[in-house]
């Protein structure tokens, strides 16, 4: 592979990758994200490889094994391109017909097709179908058009341009600019502006400084961050080179789950054709810029997923918070400056630099602005990775995109940010999409992780799921929150029982008060948010089992 070390060269690079591409070229892309690999799509695959080889189509025909598409629900999900047809709940014996009728006679297999559950109607094209043609896919809508595994089908829909921008047309300080002006928002949880934490970084007196791709992803109900990192791992590896750019880093770290085999073997794959092309490590795009990256593996504890527990990680430590008096951004991995973002705030950074800021602060509210993916998942009729603008309501996620309640049921409550969110009731659905108008209503987003449940819901065993999670994953290092979670967990279970006594809930409220005052990290302050929000709004509950 020949590397690229220019700004021109990666210019022609693209012109010839599209001028071998035929637009009218059948392509079959199979859905290769979380949900449908647990639905047994490597056979769908497999079965597709042979039939097209049987019907004389290998090497007429494009198969891919893509990222997420999305719709979780109703997967294995296979799109037939040109035409952008698409299959739903797909099944190795599907194939020979889909191959036959779709492929070669440009034909519908009309049984395959989305049909609304509720009316019956149907959608043959991706963009028809209702789970789709409300988002706006600004990350995640690549995933069904390029392989993950080629680099060529990244730089071909305009991939490393916004790299190749920020190293020959701004200096650091305009991409931190740009940035800053994008009002990026971090989509780790806290929604703290992006430009303003790369500037500490930049502007903290030690020469050596780190950037860091947090794809840790642990909470439960959380899964967006997988579903772009596996199918568009070079839209995040560019971030984070423009990020480290802008900073003045010359060495990043990935720090991802290690139980994902899929993600593994695309972000490996990605960090090697990068630096085989030159867009990775000395002299990137011969601009004399250098800068690499190394991956790391979380220890498949909840906690590593801390930013501070994270690099001590990182440093080959056991991953314990440290207090949030020592600001990582000044003094993190071997005590260096370190910026740490998530995996969607990076995969943000490329279009910030390309279409410019002024652009991006078009979309959202006031205080946020772009995009947000959420994980959408519990009591739905459609599960799966969304992505909306800011400002969208919770009414317009839940019923236009997610479809609704199964089964006719009521919608209950929304819960938001996992085991540390918050819990609303349904009349609060028409809250927009927005850092600051959810944490108002006591669900703050965190990273994206949106729970819907329906009226049959026991909100008190919810709260108690939650601190059944925190209990097993808490580090132990700091007693509030090592005893109060558990102290906390044991009054829970008895209400949950039945034999919660008077004065039990004021008891949870002043140990919850004083994790939150004292414990060391994020995780015990935050821990006890889903009983807080449940307390506030379904009050009545707990109440009930108390005698």
């Amino acid at each position: 592979m020949q590397r690229i070390n220019s700004a021109a060269e990666l210019d022609a690079r693209r012109e010839d990758i599209r001028a071998g591409k035929d637009a009218d070229r059948p392509a079959i892309a199979v859905c290769s994200g979380a949900g449908c690999a647990g639905l047994s799509n490597g056979r769908v695959i497999a079965a597709f490889e042979k039939e097209l080889e049987s019907q004389g189509l290998a090497g007429k025909v494009d198969l891919r094994a893509t990222g997420c598409h999305g719709l979780c629900e109703l997967g294995p999900n296979v799109v037939i391109y040109p035409e952008e047809i698409y299959y739903v709940h797909v099944k190795p014996e599907d194939v020979a017909e889909i191959v036959k009728e779709t492929v070669q006679g440009k034909k519908v297999v009309d049984r395959l097709v989305y049909s609304d559950p509720a009316s019956g109607e149907k959608a043959v094209h991706l963009s028809e179908i209702p789970f789709y043609k409300y988002q706006s896919r600004n990350l995640i809508g690549n995933n069904t058009r390029i392989n993950p595994s080629s680099i060529d089908d990244y730089i071909g829909i305009g991939g490393y341009a916004a790299l190749a921008k920020a190293l020959f047309g701004m200096k650091p300080e305009q991409v931190l600019d740009e940035v800053k002006k994008a009002n990026l928002r971090g989509r780790g949880g806290g929604g703290f502006p992006a430009g303003l934490k790369w500037e500490t970084t930049r502007n903290a007196p030690e020469k050596e400084k780190y950037v860091i791709v947090n794809g840790h992803e642990g909470e439960p109900g959380a899964f967006m961050d997988r579903a772009v990192f596996t199918g568009n791992p070079h839209l995040v590896l560019e971030g984070l080179i423009i990020g480290a750019y802008a900073i003045g880093a010359h060495q990043g770290f990935i720090y991802t789950r290690h139980d994902s085999k899929l993600l593994k073997q695309n972000i490996d794959r990605a960090l090697k054709q990068a630096r085989e092309n030159g867009l990775l490590g000395e002299n990137i795009l011969g601009s004399g810029f250098d800068f690499d990256v190394e991956v790391h593996f979380d220890v498949g504890i909840f906690v590593s997923g801390e930013s501070s527990a994270l690099m001590r990680s990182i440093e080959g430590k056991n991953p314990e918070p440290r207090p949030k008096y020592i600001r990582t951004s000044v003094s993190g991995i071997w005590d260096k400056p370190s910026n740490l973002n998530n995996v969607e705030t990076w995969a943000n950074v490329p279009q910030i630099i390309e279409k410019g800021a002024e652009w991006y602060t078009g979309i959202g509210t006031e205080s946020s602005k772009g995009t947000k993916m959420i994980s959408l998942s519990g009591n739905i009729v459609n599960s799966g990775v969304v992505e909306v603008p800011f400002g969208t309501t919770l009414r317009q996620i839940i019923f236009d995109i997610g479809g609704g309640i199964p089964g006719g049921k009521k919608l209950k409550a929304l819960h938001f940010g996992g085991a540390m969110g918050g819990s609303i009731p349904e009349s609060l659905i028409d809250t927009p999409l927005d850092f600051d108008a959810l944490k108002k209503v006591g669900a703050p987003m965190g990273a994206g992780a949106l729970m819907v449940m329906d009226e049959d819901t026991d909100m008190v065993e919810m709260a108690r799921f939650f601190l059944t999670f925190l209990t097993n994953e808490s580090c132990g290092k700091c007693v509030p929150c090592r005893e109060g979670i558990q102290q906390l967990l044991k009054i829970l279970t008895d209400i949950c029982k039945g034999e919660g006594k008077k004065g039990d809930i004021e008891t949870m409220e002043e140990i919850a008060d004083v994790m939150s005052a004292a414990s060391l990290c994020s995780l015990g302050k935050t821990a006890t948010d889903p009983l807080r929000g449940t307390l506030k709004y379904f009050r009545e509950e707990y109440e009930t089992n108390i005698h």
